[in-house]
């Protein structure tokens, strides 16, 4: 009898705990990460899986025909890093779900009728080097090789270096079309970000779209003193920049109907109570059905900063990290799983996976499993053992489908 869905994920739960924030932080090819992932191809080995690293740092792990033949693999996973102090859902269910789905499938047939193959990405999240779904941009052409080596953390690790403690080879990284030519699906499973599927009375849905969503870092420099010399008039403060920027930020979104923007993160340099620091920055994320709303939306609150950053005396510098158009999951595929599972409803999501970076280049689909309080990126993310495995048969049913 193969694992329950929850015994698995609690063979996870003490990795990457986080005592500070709570929750856990497995940043991006770090340490947790590292673990986690030796974790899976651990499992993968042990159910006799071919496994494999790619350049990019996917995780594959083959399920063959007997033919051996890998063209027309249906695939499904997830990732299994997080968010600083996230929850212990987003990412390592989908890879959990994963296997589970396979060991059940397995019971049914000796060999799949198509290759399944179950993957891990690396850094989705983009908490670590800025750019998230890093790994699915690299081998999809959304991210140049040149741009993710040019990447470092907070602590002034490169990504090279980071990439290297991770077997992966950052002057091998960058597209792979020969390998996602020969893909006819991916699914991704994911516990649902936002609260939908409580109100429905559903634990698993469909998913239609992902809104269209960026990232973006402004730096604030001005001038760096005395706090109790310096007089008020004499002032080029980038932090009161700063506290004009997150006021930018969240006005511009209450004021647009469905538009979501978020001040995550923020950096006063060089840190002192006594200090006028002589930088700050913040990065900030903006969402939106509709891509030119946001692309509206960076513009208003581009002008503020700027306008702020004059009257204060400081040099204001914007770049953008990270942007996604809106994605439409492909429609046969949705179909398919649709009709496969005729009582899962079709939900939207305004999160970001790898799902949406990857339906640029192959058909892309996602089922979500309910999350009552519908909280995520954050310790009380959660869902129900019942609906976790619920998720993993509704994911085995709709692979099935797929291969036959």
């Amino acid at each position: 009898m193969s694992t329950p869905t929850a015994d698995l994920l609690a063979e996870l739960a003490e990795i990457g705990r986080d005592p500070v924030r709570g929750g856990y932080s497995r940043p991006g090819l770090g340490e947790a990460e590292r673990e986690l992932r030796s974790w899976f191809i651990e499992q993968a080995t042990r159910r006799g899986l071919e496994v494999e690293l790619d350049r990019n740092g996917i995780v594959w792990a083959w399920w063959l025909p007997a033919s051996g033949d890998r063209a027309g693999a249906v695939i499904t996973g997830s990732h299994l890093d997080s968010v600083p102090g996230g929850g212990a859902y987003d990412g390592p269910l989908g890879v959990v779900s994963a296997l589970r789905a396979f060991d059940l499938l397995r019971e049914a047939n000796e060999f799949p009728a198509r290759p399944l193959a179950l993957v891990v990405f690396p850094e989705e999240e983009g908490s670590r080097f800025g750019v998230p779904c890093l790994g699915s941009r690299l081998a999809s052409g959304a991210l140049t090789p040149e741009r993710a080596r040019s990447l470092a953390d907070a602590d002034g690790v490169t990504f090279p270096d980071a990439a290297r403690a991770a077997g992966i080879d950052p002057d091998a990284i960058g597209p792979d079309p020969e390998r996602f030519a020969d893909i006819h699906a991916f699914v991704e499973l994911h516990v649902e970000q936002g609260r939908g599927l409580e109100d429905l009375g559903q634990p698993v849905a469909v998913g239609s779209s992902i809104l269209a969503h960026g990232r973006w870092h402004v730096a604030i420099r001005g001038r760096g003193d005395h706090a109790g010399t310096t007089r008020m008039q004499d002032r080029q403060d980038p932090v009161v920049v700063l506290a004009d920027a997150i006021l930018a930020v969240r006005e511009a979104a209450e004021q647009t109907p469905e538009a979501r923007g978020t001040v995550g993160r923020l950096r006063a340099l060089p840190g002192g109570t006594n200090v006028i620091a002589s930088q700050s920055d913040l990065w900030f994320d903006l969402r939106h059905r509709d891509e030119s709303v946001v692309r509206q939306l960076l513009e208003q609150i581009t002008e503020r900063i700027r306008a702020s950053g004059e009257r204060e005396g400081c040099a204001v510098e914007l770049q953008e990290e990270s942007f996604s158009g809106e994605v439409r999951f492909d429609a046969d595929l949705r179909a398919q799983l649709e009709a496969a599972l005729p009582d899962a409803p079709v939900l939207d999501t305004g999160a970001g996976h790898d799902a949406g970076v990857l339906a640029g280049v192959i058909p892309t689909g996602m089922l979500y499993v309910r999350n009552p309080s519908g909280t995520s990126h954050a310790p009380d993310e959660g869902t129900s053992d019942d609906d976790a495995e619920v998720g993993s048969v509704a994911l085995a049913t709709g692979l099935e489908a797929l291969m036959r």
